[in-house]
């Protein structure tokens, strides 16, 4: 794929999640940042986009806005807040939006369960939930596949206090209502808890969630095929995913863990809570582009043709 064909992204907030997003788009053979935008030319964020050579600007969204044609597709990785003014401007631009926030507008995406049926309805929000969410979900999703009926599921997320920046605990209250919602969705699951666990210590710990969901005569030779099946679709586009407590039970209920480690790419690896939701945004960004690549390359062939 030429420069040309790549799929032009702009980035929306220059924070760890947005400078994270910048770089994995620049070692992508299908996407181009054409645009970094913040408030701030002195944040660190600015200063290593500026390095890199990629356009920036301090004016957020009104960078889009006053130039639209500078992208196709919009990372926000602001807040929940700020996002549902972002989506009511990139809307009436036409713009397909992946929103790192959990604000809620769009549609909850999984890459690994659920982004060909993003694709196939065409949706131009599309809601990365929350980095619990991507990393606990999938395995209550494969868990639910094998029972439909799971009476309750929870979730604990704990992760480094120095990975989760000033948007992450801004966004506290609304990171458990996506999770939880998302998690009812996915699973089927009657309840769902979510809970985070943003952990001091120092050296700072590895991302770690477990699931536990309470299931009527649970049958774990089945629950452990369908989580390793649905373990080797996420370490396509997050290799640091591992399953590190394989479905037991205890209490009367079904228990797993997995662990996170990040990429390194500009997070620490210690970071993975953040690695792991930029590289789900990441993969679909991808989907998007070879959808439109390949669509582009069918109606150019039935030009030729016709």
């Amino acid at each position: 794929m030429t420069s040309s064909d790549k799929l032009k992204i702009a980035i929306i907030g220059s924070g760890n999640i947005g400078t994270d997003l910048m770089i994995k788009v620049m070692r992508s053979k299908h996407l181009v940042c054409t645009l970094f935008a913040g408030r701030n030319f002195n944040s660190a964020g600015m200063k290593r986009a500026s390095g890199l050579g990629v356009p920036i600007s301090d004016r957020g969204i009104e960078a889009i806005i006053a130039d639209p044609s500078i992208c196709d597709v919009v990372f926000d990785a602001t807040s929940a807040q700020a996002h549902i003014a972002h989506w009511a401007a990139l809307e009436k631009l036409g713009k397909t939006v992946i929103d790192m926030t959990p604000a809620k507008l769009g549609e909850f995406c999984i890459p690994a369960i659920n982004a060909q049926a993003c694709l196939d309805t065409g949706t131009r929000n599309i809601n990365m939930i929350t980095c619990g969410g991507q990393s606990s979900i999938p395995i209550a999703n494969a868990i639910g596949q094998v029972h439909a009926d799971i009476e309750y599921v929870e979730v604990a997320s704990s992760i480094a206090s120095r990975s989760a920046g000033p948007a992450t605990r801004a966004n506290l209250d609304e990171y458990i209502e996506t999770t939880e919602d998302a998690l009812q969705r996915f699973s089927g699951a009657r309840r769902a808890k979510a809970i985070l666990i943003l952990n001091p210590a120092n050296p700072p710990i590895d991302m770690q969630t477990t699931i536990y969901a309470k299931i009527a005569n649970p049958d774990l030779p089945a629950i452990q095929a369908s989580v390793d099946a649905m373990v080797a679709k996420l370490k396509t586009y997050v290799p640091g995913y591992q399953l590190i407590v394989p479905p037991t039970i205890e209490g009367g209920k079904v228990v797993t863990t997995i662990k996170v480690m990040g990429a390194g790419d500009y997070l620490p690896q210690y970071a993975g809570n953040l690695d792991i939701i930029n590289c789900a945004a990441i993969a679909m960004a991808e989907m998007i582009a070879e959808a439109r690549h390949s669509g582009h390359a069918k109606h150019t062939k039935e030009r030729k043709h016709g």
